[in-house]
This record gives structure tokens, C-alpha cells and sequence, in this order.
């Protein structure tokens, strides 16, 4: 991704993404052709660069575990430094707090792809930082009743819970298909018991939408919102 796309570029592009996002989630119609045509103009710049930089967000979406828009393949060539702009943009667009989780992330994928990597030392005392998160009030009986109908079974796999815990129960994660920070309802028929592995590879996996999609066709009380 260049260097040179100013911040007033960057906040258009997340803004219409943001609003695509929306829209996609709320079955609203809309054309990506023409947001991109809009940018292009307001801008000087192509459709093609515009498109592109929506695969860019696409890319900062699926490393905070969160879906993209369809159509648009996460495209990695950010860098964290442009990564951690975007995530931020995206923040600040849905009025949420910023995670933070975009520029590390990207960090390690490219000490990753080192050849040769050091041992690195670590920090005995890491650095604190304080950062305001939302919470949602939920319905504890909605989470008891997804599990109690569960049975110790991921609802995605089908899998016995990998461990019991203290209290004896099998560990199971509840999920909501359509993200509470979404505008998802926190109701039975929008959340499922899930084993640690699938709930990890629904938020970050290259066929998370698979996946979502077999659980609709699997359990009947499921709602697509």
C-alpha cells in the first residue's frame, strides 16, 4: 500500500467500507462500482485504486477477527504502520474503541517471513496502556440455554468440549453469527456453543464464511440477520 494517500483519502475509503459493511450485514442493495467511481472523482484517482484499498481494509478487518465485505479478498500488502491507520479509521467511523490489534499483527507476520530471526530478548516489564472498551449487557440465560442445547457438542464440528472446567461442565464459547458491535440480537437464534478451534477459525479463518453458512443450514432455530 503507498505512502502517499493522505488521511482525508484513507477516512473516505473506511468510511465507504464501513457503510458497505453495513449494508451487506442489513441486506441493504448497494453497488460497488459506483462508491468507487464516486471516490475516483471526489479524489483524482482510479476506480482500480479504490477497489484495491478496500481489499487493504478487508485485510485490517480479518486480523481483528471480523468478517469483510463480500467480494472484496483481503489483500495483505499493508504494512503495519498503514494497518494501524485503517484500524484506527475504522475506530473511529463506528464510534468504537481502537483495539490496537492491526499493527501488531502485521508485525509479526513480517518477522515471521525472516529468514534468519534472532532470539529476540523480550521486555521483563511490558509497557501498560489503558484504552476505553465497550461492553454489551447480555442475557445470561441466553448463553445457558446455547449451551444446555449444545450437550457438551461444538455446534460447528460436532466435537466433544475439549476440556471440562472447574465446575465440571464441558468448555464450550458462545458466538453470535452477526457481531453484537454489528447490530447483531444477543438471542438463541443468533448464537452457537462452539469448541476453542472453530470459534478461533470463525473469526480468523480464510473460510470463516463457510462456516457460518453450515451452521445456518444446520441448526434450525438459526436466523440470519
Amino acid at each position: 500500500m503507498s505512502n502517499n494517500w493522505t488521511e482525508e483519502e484513507l477516512k473516505a475509503a473506511v468510511e465507504a467500507y464501513v457503510q458497505m459493511h453495513s449494508n451487506e450485514a442489513n441486506k441493504a442493495p448497494f453497488v460497488k462500482r459506483e462508491i468507487y467511481s464516486k471516490l475516483a472523482s471526489r479524489f483524482g484517482r482510479s476506480e482500480k485504486s479504490f477497489e484495491y484499498r478496500m481489499q487493504n481494509i478487508s485485510y485490517v478487518y480479518s486480523l481483528m477477527g471480523r468478517g469483510w465485505v463480500t467480494g472484496l479478498k483481503p489483500a495483505k500488502n499493508v504494512g503495519s504502520k498503514n494497518a494501524a491507520v485503517i484500524e484506527r479509521l475504522i475506530s473511529e467511523v463506528e464510534g468504537q474503541s481502537f483495539p490496537k490489534i492491526a499493527e501488531f499483527e502485521t508485525q509479526v507476520i513480517t518477522y515471521k517471513s525472516k529468514i534468519n530471526l534472532p532470539k529476540p530478548t523480550g521486555s521483563k516489564n511490558p509497557e501498560k496502556t489503558y484504552t476505553q472498551v465497550t461492553n454489551f449487557n447480555r442475557d445470561p440465560k441466553v448463553k445457558a440455554w446455547v449451551l444446555k442445547e449444545a450437550s457438551g457438542k461444538c455446534d460447528c464440528c460436532g466435537s466433544d468440549a475439549p476440556f471440562k472446567t472447574a465446575e465440571g461442565e464441558p468448555f464450550l464459547e458462545v458466538h453470535h453469527l452477526r457481531r453484537l458491535a454489528d447490530g447483531g440480537s444477543d438471542t438463541v437464534t443468533n448464537a452457537v456453543a462452539l469448541c476453542p478451534n472453530c470459534h478461533r477459525e470463525i473469526h480468523y479463518g480464510i473460510n470463516k464464511s463457510d462456516l457460518i453458512n453450515l451452521m445456518y443450514k444446520k441448526l434450525s432455530r438459526l436466523v440470519c440477520e
